[in-house]
């Protein structure tokens, strides 16, 4: 069975099947990508719990930067926010994003 959750015309915010809980990207505001990052992460966070996860199970992030030089103060955040032991399969690469204030977009798979 697949569930949707909080599905609009264009996307669900969460789509579970077979105990695995796919998250759609997540952006956050502020002007730097540390912020912007928190943020991310915060949306995340609450995604998780919707689905009945958190950050501990989680399996996969895909994170796309609009510039790969703001690498390391957007993995400050995450390498703080992720807990000890559970880091997820990741990917990082450098995309253009939906808006230009954008810095950075976190997509996560979670078991559920």
């Amino acid at each position: 069975m697949i569930e949707r959750i909080d599905t609009g015309q264009r996307m669900s915010k969460i789509v579970k099947h077979n105990g695995v809980a796919y998250l759609c990207g997540q952006v956050g505001d502020g002007a730097s990508v540390a912020e912007q990052t928190r943020e991310c992460l915060s949306r995340v966070e609450a995604l998780l719990e919707k689905a009945g996860s958190s950050p501990e199970r989680m399996l996969q992030a895909v994170i796309w930067l609009a510039d790969m030089s703001d690498f390391a103060e957007m993995n400050a955040v995450w390498d703080a926010w992720v807990p000890e032991g559970h880091a997820p399969a990741r990917a990082c690469g450098e995309a253009k994003l939906a808006r230009p204030e954008l810095k950075v977009e976190i997509i996560v798979i979670a078991a559920c």
